[in-house]
């Protein structure tokens, strides 16, 4: 063995690569580590994981594009002393830097809370839903979600940089780019003609109040008796630098208990036969194919979530019935309200996952499940919840302090080292 790489996916990934670089530290391997996948960063890499595995150089590697680059100066005589030794000052730079971050102003929980973001529920009161409960799509029209498809991810996904269709006449990637643009657009029309996947959907809408601890509680009809879930939210503990900016908390977004609101919930997939056809592509020795098919039913799953969403608002919620938005417009998110999903930047823990799931009835509805750690299948799946009020906006928490741990594990019912696990990406300390 030259080397190990390690892939990780979701959050949970992030302890387990910790704890493989230090076994690998204990039982003596000597061998380069290379870190990678969708939840890793140079930053986690250069605190969390290198200082654990000193018999070697641990690498993060940005995407599978880069890693024949960074194995080719692992493993050559004449490059690798050079090539450590860049890595390893740069990490210590990234070291300093997170530790310099570390050390800017900070707020307490506390005086976080005193700094949310209000609304004047009086003056634009929420809209309610058109129904309440649960509605089902399966299956759900693919030629309607590929007239929602965002292209710009897509040659992104490829390592190809620029807007779409601006990338096409790109003078760098502009070839490239169109060629790949003409075999997705021969493979969505055999997707679309023999249908290959098929796309499930399910929307839920609840009456909810925020409870004032930045959590949200759903309640099963308008008697708002005992909820019958609740949404743990975080709150930004960083420290403010103009007296009109808020310490936000998705909760921000509901109203208190005593002003009826609503809140709602979606998971869709398109990725049912995604992982047949892909397989099928392998069997042929096809990866470009496989690749590009997996690359597709990802785009369709967004443009579901996207579909979705508008008709949410145009009329399954109705809160903004007279909208009128091209496809750029949507893309841009001209419209009113916002769908988060958790373990993105305005819910970093992916375990809200759990909830929303159930709300939904997500298993029996779509086919849709949670893996150990959290990641969606099919692979090509959306899910996230609804937030109506005009004022709501994205935002990222950011890093938390342990005050706000040891409150978020009280509400949840986890011990502070269970908070620590899951949110470990976002901890603003060493546990």
């Amino acid at each position: 063995v030259d080397m190990i790489g390690l892939s990780g996916l979701i959050t949970p990934s992030l302890d387990e690569m910790v704890f493989v670089a230090r076994e690998m530290q204990r039982q003596g391997f000597t061998v380069p580590l290379l870190i990678g996948g969708a939840t890793t960063s140079k930053t986690h890499t250069a605190v969390k994981i290198e200082p654990g595995y000193s018999n070697n150089q641990v690498v993060y590697v940005l995407d599978a594009s880069r890693a024949v680059g960074v194995v080719s100066k692992l493993l050559s005589a004449a490059e690798r002393d050079a090539f450590v030794a860049d890595t390893k000052s740069d990490y210590e730079r990234v070291r300093l830097a997170y530790g310099k971050g570390n050390s800017q102003p900070r707020s307490t929980l506390v005086e976080a809370r005193q700094n949310r973001y209000t609304i004047d529920f009086a003056a634009e009161p929420p809209v309610k839903p058109a129904f309440m409960g649960l509605k089902t799509f399966s299956p759900y029209d693919l030629d309607d979600l590929a007239a929602h498809i965002d292209w710009t991810p897509f040659f992104a996904t490829w390592e190809l940089a620029g807007r779409f269709p601006a990338i096409l006449e790109d003078d760098i990637v502009g070839e490239a780019a169109t060629a790949l643009y003409a075999d997705a657009k021969a493979m969505l029309k055999r997707i679309l003609d023999e249908k290959w996947f098929e796309a499930r959907g399910v929307v839920g809408f609840w009456p909810a109040n925020a409870n004032g601890d930045d959590d949200i509680e759903v309640y099963a009809d308008e008697t708002r008796g005992a909820p019958i879930a609740t949404f743990h939210t975080l709150r930004q503990q960083m420290k403010k630098a103009r007296a009109d900016q808020a310490n936000l908390a998705l909760s921000d977004f509901i109203a208190p208990k005593g002003t009826p609101d609503w809140i709602g919930g979606f998971a869709v997939t398109a990725g049912h036969g995604e992982m047949e056809i892909a397989r099928q592509f392998k069997e042929k020795g096809d990866d470009y194919n496989a690749i590009l098919a997996t690359a597709l039913a990802d785009r369709l799953a967004e443009a579901f979530a996207e579909a979705l969403h508008k008709r949410v608002r145009r009329e399954l919620w109705g809160y903004a019935a007279d909208e009128d938005l091209d496809i750029d417009g949507l893309i841009a998110e001209k419209y009113k309200g916002i769908r988060p999903a958790p373990g993105y930047p305005a819910q970093p823990d992916h375990t809200e996952k759990w909830t929303l799931f159930d709300l939904l009835d997500a298993r029996a509805r779509t086919g849709m499940e949670l893996t150990e750690s959290l990641a969606m299948t099919p692979p090509a799946s959306v899910s996230g919840m609804y937030f109506a009020h005009p004022k709501a906006h994205y935002f990222g928490v950011g890093k938390i302090e342990k005050d706000q741990v040891a409150d978020y594990a009280r509400r949840k019912g986890w011990t502070v080292e269970e908070a620590e696990r899951w949110l470990s990406p976002i901890l603003n300390y060493v546990p």
